[in-house]
């Protein structure tokens, strides 16, 4: 049988399991042009909850009872396209199912031997990009510089700030829990590191780790994490906004402080941004990114979920904080 997971509906505030619905099919047949996939890896991601709103984004919105989408990596088994071999591997945004055919659009091929399937999902996918468009592009280090990055044990966060430290920068990062604080310190090398659900007076901690303020701020995260960095920040500092999980399963738009006289004041750099913005430059970052995994510079931490129906559980834990690095579900 050939699984499907389908968007039962449009959750309002935190998705639960019955927003997910899963049917079973037929495994379908490669026609002229098209080749068949069988799903390896599922990446899940936060955007996911964004595209399950019926709201326009600089995505489109998923469709109910339709497949859930996001970046997968799949097993050409067979093949009626010429750009396409048997036994090739592939990366791209397709649908939640076992498996399934394509036109061949949009799907890179990836090389097994170079490194891990998963990794093309995380460090060397989107992930890693993203980590590198935001910092090398947007916020441009400078070694001596203070950086802080939140969700900083997440997927983006734990490679924004290792590139930070390459670059010559003092890291401290923000995260969820004392295991993860001790991760950044130890496999990450983040100089410091801040458990902002223990932590009393998030603001005062930040301005102990920091004592030279902050230039960059790599925002995951928004919300009362923002603030509180935003009281920290030094002139001329560069604000990457990557994401606001705190905020996606909100359903009533939080007040907050109003953050226009810091920005003026210290004539910062505020900049949203998607990773697509960058298309033109994914070659530079994934050969640098390569380059510096295979001069132990820069390390990776997945956490792999086992089992196509449990692809919107792992979902779901992402707003839990339950991933260390990139949450992938191996199918």
């Amino acid at each position: 049988m050939n699984k499907t997971i389908l968007l039962a509906h449009r959750p309002v505030g935190k998705p639960t399991l019955k927003d997910f619905k899963t049917t079973d099919g037929e495994i379908p047949v490669a026609k002229d042009g098209e080749v068949l996939l069988k799903t390896l890896y599922i990446s899940v991601d936060p955007y996911i909850r964004g595209r399950m709103n019926d709201a326009k984004s600089y995505v489109a919105p998923l469709e109910l009872n339709k497949p859930i989408q996001s970046g997968i990596v799949a097993e050409v088994i067979d093949s009626k396209n010429t750009a396409f071999t048997k036994g090739d591997f592939v990366s791209g945004i397709i649908n939640w199912k076992e498996y399934q055919v394509s036109s061949g659009k949009g799907l890179l091929k990836v090389d097994k031997a170079a490194s891990s399937l998963s990794s093309y999902l995380g460090v060397l996918g989107m992930t890693g990009i993203t980590a590198y468009m935001g910092l090398v592009e947007i916020a441009q280090p400078k070694a001596g510089e203070t950086l802080v990055v939140s969700g900083a044990a997440g997927a983006v966060g734990s490679i924004a700030g290792q590139i930070g430290k390459i670059l010559g920068c003092t890291v401290v990062g923000i995260t969820g829990s004392d295991e993860k604080a001790a991760l950044l310190k130890s496999k990450f090398k983040f100089d410091d590191a801040i458990n902002y659900k223990t932590t009393a007076n998030l603001n005062t901690a930040i301005k102990e780790a920091c004592p030279k303020g902050i230039d960059i701020y790599f925002d995951n995260v928004g919300g009362e994490i923002s603030d509180a960095v935003l009281y920290n920040i030094n002139k001329h500092a560069r604000i990457p906004v990557c994401g606001a999980i705190s905020l996606y399963n909100s359903i009533m738009v939080p007040m907050g402080p109003r953050i226009q006289p810091v920005i003026v004041s210290k004539s910062a750099m505020m900049r949203g941004f998607i990773v697509s913005d960058f298309y033109e430059k994914f070659p530079v970052a994934v050969k640098q990114i390569a380059t510096w995994i295979k001069e132990g510079k820069l390390t990776y931490t997945e956490t792999i979920i086992e089992g196509f129906d449990n692809a919107p559980q792992a979902f779901l834990d992402l707003f839990e904080g339950k991933n260390e690095g990139k949450m992938i579900v191996k199918v």
